[in-house]
């Protein structure tokens, strides 16, 4: 095998944290009050761990397993069951239990549903020489969801998942069945564009080129122009710390993308709280909603710029959507140091799979 060049090293890297950062906030995945945290895990997060029977704050049985958002009394028409029938089969019965784990039964060193999304996006970039292809990305994304038995552990469907295949359902072309819900703007979106960005550069695909690449990709499942714009700046985000030079600091980097992205001046930020929670949490919610969760994943890419594996500690402490959060995070953090959690990823159950699925895509 050809020695890795340092862009290479530091896209294994990052691919290689998005599922740490993954599996690591797994178990406290929408825990909004982190005290809830600390009662449930002694010391906080502190390892991998397996999803407890018991969500303290979980409203899955609120949300809707006929499509995508919540559950609505008096539709005027039937409609059928998507979970249970056509994703997560043989999942349903958990979506009516209260304080049900959205992630129930899933073991310490899982990845979720969007982490084999994000996998599933890899794959297909893979076998079309690193480039991006809708229809492959369709076909592998409907066989992941659809298979039976399951090609994935998990127990819940975020909203844009049940909104897709309701749409799918009821006869829309695949490429038009992105559902606009109250969450569809949500960091979930951004899961699976590491990859395509990642591949697409290193191939020499030109930077605006990939931008408009993943904005499309977006498009199939979260329709929405101001995630589009964030999904833009994402992309230059990682395009960024992908081909720094040794001289240009990643931090100062993330800054930079921070203040043309929203207007955030991080230095400032960081001068002004005592700890995390006071922004993710305090000052942004800690919910999926991108206007919050993208202030949050570049704030703690900022602070941990060279510390990943205290930066996806403290992502998963905070809770909330911490789990896309940390695949977004993991990303950015493994870019900006080259490094990952070493000890973490070993422990991955997949690790086997996911490393030679990077190999396959970089190589």
């Amino acid at each position: 095998m050809n020695k890795l060049s340092t862009s290479q090293q530091r896209a294994t890297a990052s691919l290689q944290s998005m599922f740490v950062g993954d599996s690591l906030a797994m178990p406290v995945h929408w825990y909004y009050n982190p005290m809830d945290i600390l009662k449930q895990f002694r010391g906080g997060i502190t390892k991998l761990e397996a999803a407890p029977a018991h969500h303290p704050s979980s409203i899955m049985s609120l949300h809707s397993t006929k499509q995508g958002g919540r559950n609505r009394r008096n539709t005027k028409k039937p409609q059928a069951e998507i979970v249970g029938d056509v994703i997560l089969k043989g999942k349903r019965q958990y979506w009516n239990q209260p304080n049900q784990h959205y992630h129930q039964g899933m073991a310490a060193g899982q990845n979720t549903l969007n982490a084999h999304c994000a996998r599933a996006t890899m794959r297909t970039l893979a076998v079309n020489g690193g480039h991006y292809d809708e229809d492959l990305f369709l076909d592998a994304y409907i066989e992941l969801m659809t298979a039976d038995p399951a090609l994935h552990p998990d127990t819940y469907a975020e909203s844009y998942h049940r909104g897709f295949f309701a749409n799918l359902s009821a006869g829309k072309p695949r490429n038009k069945c992105g559902a606009v819900t109250h969450d569809t703007a949500s960091i979930g979106g951004l899961v699976t564009i590491a990859p395509i960005a990642i591949s697409e550069r290193l191939r020499g695909t030109p930077l605006e080129a990939v931008q408009t690449i993943c904005r499309k990709h977006l498009q199939l499942t979260h329709p929405d122009d101001y995630l589009a714009k964030v999904c833009g700046d994402y992309v230059g985000l990682l395009d960024a710390l992908l081909f720094r030079t040794e001289e240009n600091s990643a931090q100062e980097i993330i800054g930079a993308w921070a203040k043309r992205s929203i207007g955030m001046a991080m230095p400032e930020l960081l001068n002004k709280v005592y700890s995390d929670n006071d922004v993710v949490g305090r000052l942004f919610s800690s919910a999926c909603y991108i206007s919050d969760s993208w202030p949050s994943v570049l704030y703690l890419a900022y602070k941990y710029a060279e510390r990943p594996e205290a930066g996806l500690f403290a992502n998963a402490n905070l809770g909330g959507d911490n789990v896309h959060r940390g695949i977004v995070l993991g990303a950015t953090l493994g870019l900006a140091c080259n490094n990952i959690p070493h000890e973490l990823y070993e422990e991955l159950l997949d690790k086997g799979s996911i490393e030679e699925e990077i190999a396959k895509l970089l190589n």
